[in-house]
C-alpha cells in the first residue's frame, strides 16, 4: 500500500510540476491581451466597479414610468453603467477599424470603407454619451 501511495504522490508531483512548467512558459498573443486589456478598461471606465461595490438598482418606476438612467450626475444605476459600456464599446470598435484601415493600402476601396465604418462609429459614440450627458443627466 505504501508503495502505491508513494508512486502516486511522484506521479502527481510530476504532473504538477509538467503543468507549471507550461504555465510559465505560455506567450498569450498580443491579440487576446490587447482585448482583454481594452474589456478591462471599458469594464472599469463603465463603473464596474461602483456596480460591483455598491450594488445599485437596475432601473425605477417613478412617475408613471420607468428610469434607466439615473437623472443627477452624483449617483447611477446598473443600466446607466451598461448604456455607457456600450457606447465605449462603440467607440473601442471605431478605433480598431479606423486602425484596420491604415492596413489596405493597396486597396483603397477597401481602406476607405473600412475607415468610414469606423468614423461612423466613433463619431455615434461621442454624440450618444454626450447626449446622456447633457439631455438625460442635465450636465
Amino acid at each position: 500500500m505504501a508503495r502505491k501511495a508513494k508512486k502516486t504522490a511522484v506521479s502527481m508531483s510530476y504532473s504538477l510540476q509538467k503543468l507549471y512548467t507550461k504555465l510559465s512558459t505560455a506567450k498569450p498573443s498580443v491579440f487576446a491581451l490587447a482585448v482583454i486589456a481594452m474589456a478591462v478598461a471599458i469594464f472599469l471606465y463603465g463603473g464596474g466597479l461602483h456596480l460591483i461595490i455598491v450594488r445599485p438598482l437596475p432601473a425605477v418606476y417613478y412617475g408613471e414610468r420607468f428610469l434607466f438612467v439615473y437623472p443627477q450626475l452624483s449617483e447611477q444605476w446598473v443600466s446607466d453603467s451598461l448604456i455607457a459600456m456600450i457606447l465605449f464599446s462603440l467607440g473601442v470598435a471605431g478605433t480598431m477599424f479606423i486602425y484596420q484601415s491604415t492596413k489596405y493600402a493597396y486597396k483603397p476601396r477597401q481602406a476607405y470603407l473600412t475607415f468610414i465604418i469606423g468614423a461612423i462609429l466613433l463619431i455615434m459614440a461621442y454624440i450618444s454619451l454626450e447626449a446622456v450627458l447633457h439631455y438625460w443627466k442635465g450636465v
